[in-house]
């Protein structure tokens, strides 16, 4: 690389340094935020629980609603029972309902957890809560999606929110202030390779 390669280098990074301080200045408002990560590719709780890990790791209080995968002895809620014991992690006890294909048994299971999300989306004392697949449990009706809403907006200024899920409604991506989608372009299930414990769960 000769000296005039390395001049315009120089330039180009510090006229990339101009704007991001200057979007970090722009940046003044402090609160909390609420995140949401959907689409078909995965990764979504996953990320969703590495920024719990994130908040733990900051000294922060985090808890956890989990919908959807309560038979499934995830590797997340493990460590997080086993390393962060005093982390609240409330999960949906009937698991994919596709399995159990009763709606009302659903409903009853989600409601239940629905009620410690509630209690944890007003206590000051957690800065952030995981709301893991909460996305089913509106397309599927099995909540009312104004309680969730009113809810989450209704949470301690700096308490923040991660919402995971397929298909995040139009009215939850209005009232969140990030969200991601994540496309599949590759998955191993398709391809006939099982699930793998400790990648997928």
């Amino acid at each position: 690389m000769t000296s005039a390669d390395n001049e315009r280098h120089k330039k180009k990074m510090q006229r990339q340094k101009e704007k991001v301080d200057a979007a970090i200045a722009r940046a003044t408002e402090d609160r909390g935020v609420v995140v949401v990560m959907t689409g078909n590719g995965k990764g979504k709780s996953s990320s969703g629980f590495g920024t719990v890990i994130r908040a733990l790791g900051h000294g922060y209080g985090a808890g956890v609603a989990q919908f959807i995968k309560g038979e499934w002895d995830t590797g997340e809620c493990q460590f997080i029972r086993r390393h962060c014991p005093e982390v609240p992690v409330h999960t949906m006890q009937t698991g994919f309902t596709w399995e159990t294909q009763d709606r009302e048994l659903d409903q009853r299971a989600a409601e239940a957890v629905w009620v410690e999300a509630e209690k944890m989306l007003a206590d000051e004392s957690l800065r952030l809560v995981l709301l893991d697949e909460l996305t089913y449990m509106l397309a599927f009706n099995y909540l009312d999606a104004e309680r969730v809403y009113t809810a989450i907006r209704n949470r301690p200024q700096q308490q923040s929110v991660v919402i995971t899920g397929r298909g995040a409604p139009t009215a939850l991506r209005e009232l969140a202030d990030t969200v991601s989608d994540i496309h599949a372009d590759k998955h191993a299930f398709a391809a006939g390779i099982k699930a793998q414990q400790g990648v997928e769960w």
